[in-house]
């Protein structure tokens, strides 16, 4: 199949022009397959954080359009806090300086979306965006905002268009909001609302309701999953999205805390979700994608049942290009800090684990190294169509020296969240010390009576005298965790910050506080409970190369018989990656990947495993990767 690379370029043009006659016509919702493939586009949080303005974000549409429609990105999301006002004291987390209509429910700020004046939201930016050849998407908060509350805004009824009536009166925001479930890494912004409640669920419904009748085509709905879960507004918001005419895909977003068996109560009510924290350019930052992948892929959770079609765990951002850091005023200033290596390995992982590709750079001055990682056809191929998407076990990697190949294997830990129905859950015991000390230790998972568990001191919760006697028996029986080696910090159950991947992955510790995030309570059944989240701490044992951080690789086939192989080097040191033919004889009923002819995607060299003495192998630098795409 010598076309195999041009066909499939081909195939991406055909794509692009197949899909806007597609968009362009009037089909039923039922004609359409929502998130038949993972969704693709562009996402401004990278390059802009949250003071993106119109004319920024359609001269992005606008490139989007022109150049990567074509690879099938078609979504173009404008990321949080559109509707506060980019002022002095305005920040991520500042407190009035949002911009709500009558009814409590947030609208653009004009100043940053001049075409939202008079009441028209972003309609006309989703015009406009539509006549492009693409779809538009916003970002939203969990619930209800702080200063709606404060303002105790009525609550719009949308079957109605008046005021929400029952029992005999209005009901306003107080009524709904619950201050105790504000959102952990933005407190003064957003809180829970009470789905029990007509009030709370016809609020919820006026907001969905606006967001489509302003032609918003996909939600990022933020605040609910992982350890700030919030299964009630999520079915509620499902509920009311499968309801519409026009269809919106649903996205759930940070994610930090996030497991597979969470991710089996809501993949049947949304199209894709984070799995993670925030993803930046840190090396540090990519490296927990991996565990989260393989976990994930082997829950059979890639392109499982969603809302009206599919869903698909969302590894993140692509932070490539022409960036900003996260949190800050301003717009994008820097370049990418990841290497090159680590750019093409991110992209790759992200491709073979089926994750949706959401752009992050600033496309007005993307380079011409990032425009073709995210745009090589084999990739996008594999990430569109590819089956069985699965880590690979049976790779081997060596150090090589004069004397040696190195093959040392070593374990660590690494702290995480987990429902407490799961079974892996259950693990922790305490222990006795001397002087009357108390430490909990997680023993779950242990290979052996030698391998060191993790554990951490037990200290006692320590109320001042004039602490609320309700709030000291509430905690009762609760603890503090406390790091061994620093009894300053506590163990948090939820992050109190917008978290990214790494700084869940290696546990959360910080300054003790008396904040619930940071209460936990070991239960007889070997769980310990957190009692912000509700949910219990878990300890993963990885076993990873002690010369360097160890290897990873992934397999996948293709709709047409191909066999796509990949190689990932997460050491410090450059690595030999290796596998066996016969290996991948498991691949094929015949045992036949003899007969099979292939490219490494990356430097194109060609591979004829007939003749590579029953080996594939490939030299991976530091923190890189190898592709392999075999036609069989």
């Amino acid at each position: 199949m010598k076309c195999f690379t041009p066909c499939l370029v081909s195939f991406w043009v055909l794509f692009g022009f197949w899909f806007h006659s597609v968009s362009s016509r009037n089909l039923s919702v039922s004609d359409i397959k929502q998130a038949a493939s993972p969704p693709r586009g562009w996402n401004s949080y990278d390059s802009f954080s949250w003071i993106i303005s119109e004319q920024e974000f359609f001269q992005n549409a606008e490139i989007v359009s022109q150049r990567l429609r074509a690879h099938g990105y078609e979504y173009v999301v404008v990321d949080y806090l559109w509707y506060r006002k980019f002022v002095d004291g305005a920040n991520s987390n500042s407190l009035g300086f949002d911009v709500i209509d009558q009814w409590g429910r947030m609208v653009p700020d004009p100043g940053r979306w001049p075409s939202s004046h008079d009441g028209n939201g972003f309609s006309q930016v989703a015009k406009k965006v539509h006549s492009l050849g693409l779809k538009f998407g916003i970002h939203i908060m969990r619930g209800i905002s702080s200063q709606a509350v404060n303002a105790n805004t009525p609550i719009l009824d949308p079957n109605t268009g008046r005021a929400y009536e029952e029992s005999g009166r209005v009901w306003h925001a107080k009524d709904i909001a619950i201050p105790e479930r504000a959102c952990a890494w933005m407190s003064n912004g957003f809180m829970s609302v009470n789905t029990k409640l007509g009030a709370g669920r016809a609020f919820l419904k006026s907001l969905y309701l606006q967001y489509a009748a302003w032609g918003v085509d996909l939600v990022k709905h933020d605040c609910v999953f992982g350890t700030d879960l919030d299964l009630n507004e999520i079915t509620y918001v499902s509920e009311v999205l499968s309801q519409l005419n026009h269809p919106v895909t649903y996205s759930l977003s940070p994610g930090p805390g996030a497991t597979p068996a969470m991710a089996k109560d809501i993949n049947g009510l949304v199209n894709m979700y984070r799995v993670t924290g925030d993803d930046w350019d840190k090396w540090l930052d990519v490296e927990p994608h991996f565990d989260v992948a393989r976990d994930f892929s082997n829950a059979n959770l890639i392109g499982a049942n969603g809302l009206k079609g599919n869903s698909w765990p969302d590894l993140d951002m692509l932070p490539f290009g022409w960036i900003t850091d996260p949190g800050v005023n301003e717009g994008p200033h820097r370049y990418c800090r990841l290497t090159l290596k680590e750019q093409t390995t991110q992209i790759t992982l992200w491709a073979i684990a089926k994750s949706p590709l959401m752009y992050g750079g600033d496309l007005r001055k993307i380079d011409p190294f990032t425009f073709r990682i995210i745009t090589d056809p084999t990739l996008l191929e594999i990430n569109s169509f590819s089956l069985n998407n699965k880590e690979y076990p049976y790779a081997r990697g060596f150090v090589r020296s004069k004397n040696e190949d190195h093959k040392v294997k070593k374990i660590t830990h690494s702290l995480g969240l987990t429902s407490c129905t799961e079974y892996k859950a259950s693990g922790w015991a305490a222990e006795n010390l001397e002087h009357d000390l108390q430490r909990i230790c997680w023993k779950g998972g242990l290979e052996n009576e030698n391998q060191k568990p993790f554990c951490v001191n037990k200290r006692q919760l320590q109320f001042k005298l004039d602490r609320d006697n309700t709030y000291q028996e509430k905690y009762r029986g609760k603890n503090h965790l406390v790091a061994t080696n620093e009894m300053r910090l506590c163990m948090d159950g939820s992050p109190k910050q917008k978290v990214t991947a790494s700084e869940f992955k290696i546990g959360t510790f910080s300054p003790c506080t008396l904040d619930s995030n940071q209460m936990w309570e070991l239960n007889s059944n070997g769980t310990l409970v957190n009692s912000y989240s509700g949910l219990c701490a878990t300890v993963n044992s990885v076993e990873v190369n002690a010369n360097s951080g160890g290897i990873r690789s992934w397999v996948a086939t293709g709709r047409n018989g191909e066999l796509y192989l990949a190689f990932f080097n997460l050491s410090e040191q450059e690595m030999t990656i290796e596998t066996t033919t016969s290996d991948l004889d498991r691949f094929f009923p015949d045992g036949g990947f003899h007969t099979c002819r292939g490219t490494e995607v990356w430097t194109g060299k060609k591979i004829v495993p007939k003749e590579t003495q029953g080996k594939i192998a490939a030299e991976v630098g530091v923190h890189g990767c190898a592709i392999f795409a075999f036609t069989c």
